[in-house]
């Protein structure tokens, strides 16, 4: 019984740098027949270019396994902290994040 519970588990590695995470306000979704990619952006006040910080790339079937576990997270986080605001996106780029333009 022992060796079939450990043959469901899957050894995961975690280093000190990915553990760290990358900081993203911003992601841009496209797909083609065959994959989901996934832009991870960071954007700053004041600066009117944006990098992507991080490039995802999924099967369709694991963008659906994605989306189904985001969901699943998101309200379990609604059920303690309450619903998180739904804001939009500002129409002008760069974004100002609601501060003032920055000047040199």
């Amino acid at each position: 019984m022992e060796d079939q519970q450990n043959n469901n588990q899957i050894n995961i590695e975690l280093t000190d740098e990915i553990a760290e995470g990358i900081y993203s306000n911003l992601a841009i979704i496209t797909h083609s027949n065959s994959e989901f990619v996934v832009d991870f952006v960071r954007m700053m006040p004041g600066t009117p270019k944006a990098k992507v910080k991080s490039r995802i790339v999924l099967t369709p079937q694991h963008a659906k396994r994605l989306m189904k576990a985001l969901k699943d997270n998101i309200g379990k986080f609604e059920q303690v902290h309450g619903v998180i605001k739904d804001t939009d996106m500002p129409v002008g780029l760069p974004m100002n994040f609601g501060g003032p333009t920055a000047q040199a």
